[in-house]
């Protein structure tokens, strides 16, 4: 993959505020939309990075703006909104930020007395519901959401904010992965930390169902199906995603803690943030767990163990011969990303952006694989019996077993993120090919597919373009696995329609179209593809 130099820092664009719109406005289209693609491609992100005169300072802490573009009959149109969120009323109400984000403080109101203000410290915790990381459908609704225990039900047609929704309400958890999973039937399944027993902290897998015959609202029927221990009693690990096949839950537990003591003292302490409670554990390295699914049950015995690295997105995971194949976007050691996320760095100059990574953990795609069938007379030998795979598996006398991994990608600062396969035939099942954003040193300027079997790779990429994550999308009646098309927002600062809808052929990673619109659009995390509802 050849390594684009950003010397005119053009990047810098998307971290830039922006305006909602009235109204959808009219995309110019060049090249050839596939007839069949019919629907909108719906996108969060941060939109506002400041209020007033206070900046907001991390990636993760600016306003949730959602983004549509909708595809109908050869036309396309692009539309935002700002979700109407708590954190987002208020901040327009008071012009200061009032609720804090991940990496930026809310302080007190200065027009309140001493008094009031020391009352509002014991108020308990004021958690975000801004939902700025990614949005999908929970039965016939769709919710954008962050990993807090908010969700923002939206109307995908208008974009406007229809209702805030608290899970705790439900189940028992403080906050849920932006990650779910979802079955053909409509379930879906989440894991987020909770309290367990004896005050200490565990993972509780939620199962919500699908839409109901009688149209009550699944989220209203979400229940607990299993508890995965914490590794430490007060320090659960920071998750954003999980693996999931038909039979088996992988959930791996990294390095990179939440300080419970640190998260609850913090609010009493001014100007703390989430990131303020984050610390690595330098000597636990990496716990995988694994769990059936049907009866839920934790397999204790199951004692899978490997070296320090952070994980935010699982690719894929799926069963073969007597073993759970992993597929993940690493970054190796305990130093947590997410540091190396705030906006004071990715809007730097190119130098010293690149500079900046160096220091940081560096990415890689691992496969992992974990043996189901352990004895204990095997002890000092590779496990691994898959003749593809390269990645091994072996017992220690303590009854841990040590995993060392197949690497599927690698290059100096260059990660592939934001992973996305051909969910609806592949997830959960044996696969080739996954897509990703390429990151130049945190900085995203390609797109790539990637052959999992071949390790073979393909990108796209143009120049002062910066894309966003590619979702699949595949041909109706498609069997080949890579039969569709890949969409991605790009901007292109200098241009005169600086912001695009890319689709790009999924085979080849050729261009076939692109809809431009007279506005920059700001850095998206994730989204989905809603297609036509069939008249």
């Amino acid at each position: 993959m050849s390594h684009v130099e950003h010397p005119a820092a053009g990047y810098r664009k998307i971290f830039d505020t922006v305006e909602e719109l009235n109204e959808p406005i009219p995309a110019e289209i060049s090249g050839v939309l596939p007839p069949w693609l019919q629907g909108s491609l719906l996108r969060m992100g941060p939109g506002l990075f400041e209020v007033g005169d206070e900046p907001f300072h991390h990636l993760f802490d600016g306003q949730a703006i959602i983004h549509k573009f909708d595809l109908k009959d050869g036309q396309v149109t692009y539309h935002r909104k700002f979700i109407r969120t708590d954190a987002y009323i208020r901040a327009m109400t008071e012009n200061r930020v009032v609720i804090t984000e991940f990496g930026t403080a809310a302080y007190p109101d200065p027009c309140k007395n001493i008094f009031s203000r020391f009352f509002t410290y014991f108020k308990g915790i004021e958690v975000t519901d801004n939902c700025m990381v990614n949005i999908y459908p929970i039965g016939e609704d769709f919710y954008a959401v962050t990993e807090t225990n908010y969700i923002t039900k939206v109307d995908p047609d208008t974009l406007e904010t229809v209702k805030k929704v608290d899970l705790c309400k439900y189940v028992s958890v403080n906050g849920v992965t932006a990650h779910p999973h979802t079955e053909a039937d409509g379930t879906i399944y989440n894991i987020g930390n909770c309290f367990g027993k004896n005050m200490s902290l565990a993972y509780n897998i939620v199962k919500i169902p699908p839409a109901q015959k009688d149209e009550s609202d699944p989220v209203e029927k979400s229940q607990v199906v299993l508890q995965l221990p914490s590794s430490e009693r007060l320090k659960p690990s920071y998750v954003h995603s999980f693996g999931m096949t038909s039979n088996y839950f992988v959930f791996v537990e990294q390095p990179v803690k939440i300080n419970l003591l640190k998260f609850l003292s913090a609010w009493s302490v001014r100007g703390t943030t989430y990131m303020d409670c984050f610390e690595s554990n330098e000597s636990m390295g990496t716990w995988f767990h694994l769990a059936t699914k049907n009866p839920a049950d934790y397999l204790k015995n199951h004692k899978f163990r490997t070296s320090a690295f952070n994980v935010f997105h699982h690719i894929n995971t799926y069963e073969e011969e007597g073993f759970v194949v992993v597929d993940l976007c690493t970054w190796k050691g305990h130093d947590f990303v997410y540091n190396y996320l705030y906006l004071a760095n990715l809007r730097k100059e190119w130098e010293e952006v690149k500079r900046a990574a160096v220091k940081a953990p560096q990415p890689e795609v691992r496969r992992y694989v974990l043996p189901l069938d352990v004895h204990r007379e095997e002890r000092g030998k590779n496990l691994v019996s898959l003749s593809y795979t390269t990645a091994t598996a072996v017992l220690h006398s303590d009854g841990t077993i040590w995993l060392e991994p197949e690497v599927l990608f690698s290059g100096p600062r260059q990660a592939f993120e934001f992973p996305q396969i051909n969910y609806s035939q592949c997830s959960g099942k044996k696969y080739s090919f996954a897509y990703g954003l390429g990151l130049n040193h945190f900085i995203p300027d390609r797109i790539v597919k990637l052959n999992v079997q071949t390790k073979e790779t393909r990108a796209w990429q143009e120049d002062d373009c910066y894309p966003s994550e590619p979702l699949f999308v595949p041909t109706p009646g498609a069997t080949k696995e890579d039969d569709g098309v890949l969409l991605s927002i790009v901007v292109k600062p200098g241009a005169e329609r600086p912001g695009f809808l890319l689709v790009l052929d999924a085979v080849e990673l050729k261009e076939l179209a692109r809809a431009e619109v007279n506005t920059i659009i700001p850095v998206t995390l994730h989204g989905m593809f809603r297609p036509k509802p069939s008249s």
